[in-house]
């Protein structure tokens, strides 16, 4: 009698918050789609990385510096995209901070979706046109920019970016046994290295055998699931 008194009177934010899948699985999703994110830019969008701004700084100054295959104006394109995403991402998380965690994680997921999915349309529209390029760099890179703003915001964890694993791997090795720590984490940074590295392997193959379409409308696809069915529990 006094369970069902306990459940019954529990807020109604506890139940909505647990509705879902928990983000721990869902932030590791959505590292796999980062790395089919920079296959699509990187090999598809001519050597430019969309997803992840370390190396894009880098490529920047690659093409500066004057290495065939880069571009300065699609890299500059990627960062300027991405810290306005950013930008964006810092305003909802914000502004959504004191509501449901659940709820600003399904909207910003849903956002992601959304400019993914307007990216794959224009791929499918206009397969091959050069015209396309800077508008699918320009909207892939403000997804990932608003993403990291909100993943950055939720705190989740060994989960501060879904998108660079530099500090992930360097966490993985300092904090293990080797590096006189007790591995803590280690399973989570794991993950995130392998689904990084799935997603890649995944675009790349799609890339290489059919065309960038198809990872763009796979990307979508997965942000626009996790936005439907994400929880707002660890």
């Amino acid at each position: 009698m006094d369970q069902n008194t306990d459940q019954n009177t529990q807020p109604e934010s506890y139940d909505r918050e647990a509705r879902g899948l928990r983000l721990v699985p869902v932030l590791l999703g959505l590292t796999l789609v980062s790395g089919l994110i920079d296959a699509v830019s990187y090999l598809g969008l001519g050597h430019v990385f969309t997803a992840n701004m370390t190396g894009n700084v880098v490529v920047l100054g690659f093409a500066a510096a004057g290495a065939p295959g880069f571009s300065v104006s699609r890299t500059l394109t990627s960062l300027g995209a991405f810290l306005v995403g950013a930008a964006a991402g810092g305003r909802i998380a914000v502004r959504m901070d004191t509501g449901s965690r659940r709820t600003w994680a399904r909207v910003s997921l849903g956002a992601e979706a959304l400019l993914v999915g307007v990216a794959a349309v224009i791929a499918f529209v206009a397969p091959g046109d050069s015209a396309t390029t800077h508008p699918l760099i320009a909207l892939t890179a403000f997804a990932m920019g608003l993403r990291n703003a909100v993943v950055r915001k939720l705190k989740v964890t060994d989960f501060s970016t879904t998108t660079v694993l530099t500090m992930t791997l360097t966490g993985l090795v300092a904090d293990s046994v080797a590096g006189e720590g007790r591995g803590p984490g280690t399973f989570r940074r794991l993950s995130a290295a392998v689904a990084m590295a799935v997603g890649a392997f995944f675009g790349a193959w799609l890339i290489l055998h059919h065309d960038l379409r198809y990872p763009l409308l796979l990307a979508a696809l997965v942000a626009g699931v996790f936005a439907v069915i994400t929880s707002g529990r660890e």
